[in-house]
Order: C-alpha cells, then structure tokens, then sequence
C-alpha cells in the first residue's frame, strides 16, 4: 500500500523517506520547497536565471545531505533559507555586483487593470531597487522577515545570529528602505 504524502507530512519526515529510496517523497518534498527556494534566491539576487541555478544548487546539496539528515538539530526549510543565502552571497561577491533588475517581471493578474497593474509593477520594481541598495545582511533578513515571513528566531537561526541581532538588521533595514522610497511616495501612488 503507497504511503499517504499529504501536506501534514513534515519536510524532515519526508527528506528521511527520500534518504531510504522513496521517490514519492523526494517528489513531494520537490513541489513543496522549490517555489518558496526560487522565490527567496531570485530576492537576493534579483535575476531569475541565477534564481534557477542557486535553487538547483541549493536542492541538489538538500538531497546529499539526506542520508546523514540529523532529525531535531534544524529545521529543512532553515537549512536551505541559508545554503540559498549562501550560494547568492557567493554569487554577488563573484561578479562584483548587485542584483540586476532587467528579469524582474511579476505575473500579471488579470482581474487588475492595465493602470492598476503598472502600479503595482511600479511599485515591486522600486522595492526591489531599494532591497538591492541594502547592505547584503540587512537586506537577508528584512525579505525573510517580511517577504517570506519567518519569525525572528528562525531568520537568527538562519543567518547564524542572536535574535537581538536579527532585529537590528530589520530595523535599519526597514528605516533605510523607506528613506529610499520617501521620495518615490507620489510617483508610485502612495497618498501622504
């Protein structure tokens, strides 16, 4: 009888079914955390291209480890946010860059006018420069704090920090974003 893989299954459960040669795991675990690896990297890096490499990278070295996955020392979705972390730091330091912006695109909803659409790609657009003006640590733990939504400690664990750190980097990061936003207030339609 197949095993149930529902979405209750956790990813350290699933990750040890893939490590003793259940491919219906590793599919399952695939689904589940390439999205939100893709999503974290192409923040960072800001090219989607580069975004499909780390996240390549970044599964690949998630399915060598599988075998000596320690359950309870972390969690798989910590473990990856910081290999993805990593494998951009690496990247950007390489090219001697920031993150470009030409391949930036967002999918275009069709219940939003063409106006409404614009904005809003206006809008990512501007957020997006902003991030990539931010220190490359700032700029880390304010899209995992407020794009992808961990909690503090998660993102210290990530990062390697103490969580009074983490909130330090949040909080520059915040006040330093909307001083490069200020000035952009009434051009991306944002009342005062």
């Amino acid at each position: 009888m197949p095993l149930d893989l529902s979405l209750q299954t956790p990813d350290e459960a699933l990750l040890v079914l893939f490590a003793n040669g259940d491919e219906a795991a590793a599919r399952a675990l695939t689904l589940r955390l390439t999205p939100r690896v893709m999503a974290h990297a192409f923040r960072l890096l800001g090219n989607r291209a580069e975004a499909e490499d780390v996240t390549q990278e970044a599964m690949l070295k998630l399915w060598r480890v599988a075998a000596e996955w320690r359950q309870g020392e972390a969690k798989v979705t910590t473990w990856l946010y910081r290999v993805v972390a990593n494998l951009c730091t690496d990247r950007l330091r390489r090219s001697g860059r920031t993150a470009a912006l030409e391949d930036a695109g967002d999918p275009v909803d069709e219940t939003q006018s063409a106006a409404e659409t614009m904005q809003n790609r206006s809008r990512a657009d501007a957020l997006q420069d902003a991030l990539t003006l931010l220190p490359e640590r700032q700029r880390q733990a304010v899209v995992l704090r407020h794009i992808e939504e961990l909690s503090n400690p998660e993102i210290a664990d990530i990062m390697d920090l103490s969580v009074e750190a983490v909130e330090s980097l949040i909080a520059r990061g915040k006040r330093a974003l909307s001083a490069g936003l200020q000035a952009r207030k009434d051009e991306l339609g944002y009342s005062k």
